[in-house]
Formats: structure tokens, C-alpha cells, sequence
């Protein structure tokens, strides 16, 4: 598997295994953050040719956003790496709430050039959609910063079908970020073949299903936090589900790597899906993450593994 792949339509050039950051300064989503443990995981990604960093204002929020801009002006070599990251949320009071306003949009733009400390954001996505914005003009927004220099790629996140036909009716959106994974593939019936056809690159998050395909939990494991309200996790289904994570164990086997990088290495095989951007919380997994890049999957291997979880 090639290191470095273009993404989608834009002018990207990036390493097709990224990093995902919200663990890096995401106190709001993960409790007792090290924040130079984060950092370090950054650095860890760069010094290995990761150069596809994933951050995103509600990350902290703004924090996550703060540490990769430190660790990338520290890195020096600016031009070498991709930065993308997200806006829509909007605190009032209490309450947050999404706006894809085009003043808003832009107002977001400048604040995560702020804390990113660069020139220009290689792509900015709007990360969830609001429900008055005409999608196009969010979007239209966007192109203008990009005709200006401040972002060299359009993305928007969690959009159905119609809102991202609506958002590229103008066919300025590059990529489109949505969950999907292989308990998960809502996105098969619409979103991926809409994707490929208009040459969107799809990146997918939750890759691993909460843990579930990374091919270490068993019969006997437990869980106290939001898993175990989740189906996947639940009685017989659970049971279910580790039996088909194991039938992937021979293929990783083959390829002398584990599961996660099998797993990964399926989504990188299938149409529009240029890239994956799992996070971490050491550096050791960064570097592990990598291995994926080994795998070679056969055609009929593709095939076992669509038809193990179909």
C-alpha cells in the first residue's frame, strides 16, 4: 500500500493513515488528558511520515486544536503536512447548538487559523449540519476562503445524502466525513456510491465500532461506560460479534499483522475511501497504526470479509 495518496479531487497529497486528535486536548471528551502525552503523540506521527492530522474546534474544545498547532510550528516543515479541522458548534448559554452560517463559517475559519498558528487550513469541513443554512451557501462561504488562500479544501461532516447534494451542487466539496465501519455501513447504500461517482473522498470515523474490531475484547470482557448500553455489545449479539471479528484472524495472520490493521486496510480498499484517521492516546499505537500499510488484501479476502459481516 502507497504512503502517499491524493485525496479525492482536492490537491492533498497525504500518508492514507491519518491521525485523529481528539484525544489530544479533547478534555470534554475524554477525562485526565495528559496534554504532553497528546503532544508527544503528534510529534510521534509526524517523525513517522503521518502527515494527515485531524483536529476540530468542539475538541476541548479549542484545545485539541492548540496542541497540534504547537507541535506543528514546532516540526518547522509546514509545507510537508495536512491539517484538517471542523467548525459549526456555537455556545449560547448553556447550550450549544450548530451553525453554518456563512459569517459564522468565516468567523471560525480565522479563529482556528489563531489557534493552529498557520496561514491556511488544508481542510476545513463544517462539522455538523444546522437546519436553516442553505447548504450550498455554507459551502459557498467556504470557496470563498479558498479562493483566498486561508483553506485549500472543502469537507462537511455528518451530512445525509441530500444535504451533501445540496452542498455540492456547485461541485466544490472535496470530502465528506461520516461515521462507517463494518458493524455499520448505512453509508454503502447511498452515501458511497454518490461519493464515488462525484469524486468525493469519504473518510470514515469510529472505525473500530468502539473497540469492537480491534480484536481484543472476548466473551468474559465487561463494560461500565456507554458500551454497555450499546446493542453491539449486548448478550448473544455481543457473542456474535467476536465470532466474526476472529474469522478475521487468519487473514492477519497471512499478512503477519492484527486485526485493527486488517480491518483498516478493508476500508482503504473500498471506492472513495482514500483515508482512515484513527486516533490514539500513546505513541505506541500511532506507530502500530501504521503497520496497515503492510497489508495486501486479496480480491477474495475483500470479498470474505464483506461477506463475514454483511
Amino acid at each position: 500500500m502507497k504512503d502517499r495518496i491524493q485525496l479525492g479531487q482536492s490537491e492533498l497529497k497525504i500518508n492514507p493513515i491519518g491521525l485523529g486528535t481528539n484525544a489530544v486536548g479533547g478534555h470534554n471528551i475524554y477525562p485526565n488528558l495528559d496534554e504532553e502525552a497528546g503532544k508527544d503523540v503528534v510529534r510521534t506521527a509526524l517523525n513517522h511520515g503521518m502527515n494527515f492530522l485531524d483536529t476540530a474546534f468542539i475538541y476541548g474544545p479549542e484545545r485539541s486544536e492548540e496542541l497540534v498547532g504547537q507541535v506543528v510550528k514546532e516540526h518547522g516543515k509546514r509545507d510537508e503536512i495536512v491539517l484538517a479541522t471542523k467548525g459549526a458548534h456555537q455556545f449560547k448559554g448553556d447550550d450549544v447548538v450548530f451553525n453554518n452560517r456563512p459569517d459564522f463559517l468565516k468567523e471560525q475559519v480565522e479563529a482556528s487559523l489563531k489557534r493552529l498558528q498557520t496561514d491556511y487550513i488544508d481542510l476545513y469541513y463544517i462539522h455538523f449540519p444546522d437546519d436553516d443554512t442553505p447548504k450550498y451557501e455554507a459551502v459557498g462561504a467556504l470557496k470563498e476562503l479558498k479562493d483566498q488562500g486561508k483553506i485549500r479544501s472543502i469537507g462537511v461532516s455528518n451530512f445525509s445524502v441530500e444535504q451533501l447534494k445540496e452542498a455540492d451542487q456547485d461541485g466544490y466539496v472535496d470530502v465528506i466525513q461520516s461515521e462507517y465501519n463494518l458493524f455499520k455501513r448505512d453509508a454503502e447504500k447511498e452515501m458511497l456510491p454518490y461519493t464515488a461517482d462525484n469524486h468525493i473522498s469519504f473518510v470514515p470515523y469510529f472505525p473500530f465500532a468502539s473497540g469492537l474490531l480491534a480484536g481484543k475484547y472476548d466473551e468474559n470482557t465487561t463494560f461500565d461506560d456507554f458500551r454497555a448500553k450499546n446493542p453491539l455489545f449486548q448478550g448473544e449479539a455481543f457473542k456474535e460479534n467476536l465470532a466474526k471479528v476472529d474469522k478475521l484472524r487468519p487473514i492477519a495472520e497471512r499478512n503477519e499483522v492484527d486485526v485493527p490493521h486488517v480491518v483498516l486496510a478493508w476500508y482503504l480498499n473500498q471506492p472513495s475511501i482514500d483515508a482512515v484517521i484513527p486516533g490514539a492516546k500513546r505513541k505506541d499505537q500511532v506507530v502500530d497504526n501504521l503497520n496497515t500499510l503492510k497489508v495486501d488484501l486479496t480480491d477474495g479476502e475483500i470479498q470474505m470479509i464483506d461477506e463475514i459481516f454483511s
